[in-house]
C-alpha cells in the first residue's frame, strides 16, 4: 500500500481530543471498574460516544446467531448492507472493551461501516465479559467464534478484524498453529491492546498522556480479566516473534493514545516471525478513532485504506489460488 497518513490531525480531531482530555479521562478515573455501577455507567458512556459520532447505520441488516458447534456455544450477530451476501468471504470481527465493557451492539456502526466499504457481511462474536467470566473464557469463545464460521466458509476467505482489546484476543487466535496454518486471509487491527501487565502504555504516557484514559485505570480494567493469572502465561504474553507467521496484516493507530507503544512492538514481532506488516500511525487520533468519523475526519480515510487493503488482499489470495491450481 502506497497511500499516505496525513503528518497533522484535522483541527475537528485536535479539538475533540483535547474535549475529552477534560471530560472523559476525568470521568473514567472516578468510576471504579471493580464496582458493578462503576463498570454499568461505563458500557452506558461508550455505548452513547459509539452511537453519537459513529457512521450511519442505514440499511443495515442484522442476523443474530445463538447456534451450537462442537457441543459449545456461538453467540454473534451478522451484519451485512443492501445487497450483501456472503459469496466472497467475510469478515470476522473481535471487538474490543477491555474484556468488560463493549459488545458487537456498540460496534454495529463500526462494523456496518466495514461492511458497506467492502462488500463483505460482518460476524462479530459476542464474547463473555469479565469480571463474571475471567480468562481463558473470552478468548476461547472467540476461538469458537472462529471454528464455526470456518465451518460454513474456507478460512482463506474470511478476514480477522478487531480493535483494542479484541486484537490481543485476535493475536492469540492466531498464535493457534492450526489456526495460523488453515487462514485467514488477512488481519486487521486498530488500535491493537498487546501488553497486559501495560508497562508500554506507561512508557508512552510518560511521554504523552492519552485524552481518554489514564493507564493507572485502563490496568484495572485489564485486571479484571486477567486477575490471579500468571502475566507471563503464553495466551497472556503472547510470542508473535516466535509464533508461527501472521497472515498480511494492517495495523491502524492513533498519535494521541497510549497503545502507541503496543503497536508498534506489534508490527515488530510480526516482521521478525516472518509476517508481513503495514503499521500506519494517525497523527493526533484517539484510541480507535475510525468508529468516530463524527468526531474525526481521518476515519473516512483510514477505513477507505482499510477497504482497499483486503480487497487487495483477497484478490491476491484468489490469484495463488489460481495459480497455484494450474500448477
Amino acid at each position: 500500500m502506497t497511500e499516505s497518513v496525513p503528518t497533522r490531525g484535522s483541527l475537528r480531531s485536535r479539538s475533540a481530543a483535547l474535549v475529552s482530555a477534560l471530560t472523559l479521562r476525568q470521568v473514567s478515573a472516578v468510576l471504579p471498574p471493580e464496582r458493578a455501577w462503576g463498570l454499568w455507567a461505563s458500557r452506558r458512556i461508550i455505548a452513547g460516544i459509539m452511537d453519537t459520532f459513529g457512521p450511519s447505520l442505514a440499511g443495515t441488516r442484522i442476523e443474530h446467531i445463538d447456534v451450537q458447534h462442537d457441543g459449545r456455544r456461538v453467540v454473534g450477530e451478522w451484519v451485512r448492507g443492501p445487497g450483501v451476501s456472503s459469496s466472497r468471504g467475510a469478515i470476522y470481527f473481535v471487538h474490543g472493551s477491555g474484556f468488560a465493557l463493549c459488545s458487537p451492539r456498540t460496534h454495529r456502526r463500526l462494523t456496518a461501516w466495514l461492511c458497506r466499504l467492502t462488500g463483505l457481511p460482518v460476524f462479530t462474536i459476542d464474547y463473555r465479559w469479565a469480571p463474571r467470566h475471567r480468562f481463558p473464557t473470552t478468548a476461547d469463545d472467540v476461538r469458537v467464534g472462529w471454528d464455526w464460521l470456518t465451518s460454513q466458509m474456507p478460512a482463506e476467505d474470511v478476514v480477522i478484524a478487531g480493535d483494542s482489546a479484541g486484537g490481543h484476543l485476535s493475536v492469540d487466535l492466531l498464535l493457534h498453529r492450526d489456526v495460523a496454518i488453515n487462514g485467514p486471509a488477512a488481519l486487521v487491527l486498530f488500535s491493537p491492546l498487546i501488553d497486559l501487565t501495560l508497562e508500554l502504555a506507561r512508557a508512552r504516557e510518560s511521554l504523552r498522556r492519552d485524552p481518554a484514559i489514564r493507564v493507572s485505570d485502563a490496568a484495572r480494567l485489564v485486571r479484571l480479566y486477567s486477575k490471579d493469572v500468571d502475566p507471563t502465561h503464553r495466551r497472556l504474553k503472547l510470542d508473535v516473534a516466535g509464533g508461527p507467521p501472521l497472515p498480511p496484516t494492517l495495523i491502524q493507530a492513533g498519535g494521541a493514545e497510549m497503545l502507541l507503544a503496543d503497536v508498534r512492538h506489534l508490527a515488530a514481532d510480526i516482521r521478525t516471525g516472518g509476517g508481513r506488516c503495514i503499521l500506519q500511525v494517525w497523527p493526533h487520533q484517539v484510541h480507535v478513532f475510525q468508529a468516530l468519523p463524527r468526531l474525526a475526519p481521518e476515519a473516512n480515510a483510514a477505513m477507505a485504506q482499510v477497504a482497499k487493503f483486503i480487497d487487495r488482499t483477497l484478490r491476491d489470495n484468489n490469484i495463488e489460488s489460481i495459480t497455484g491450481k494450474a500448477g
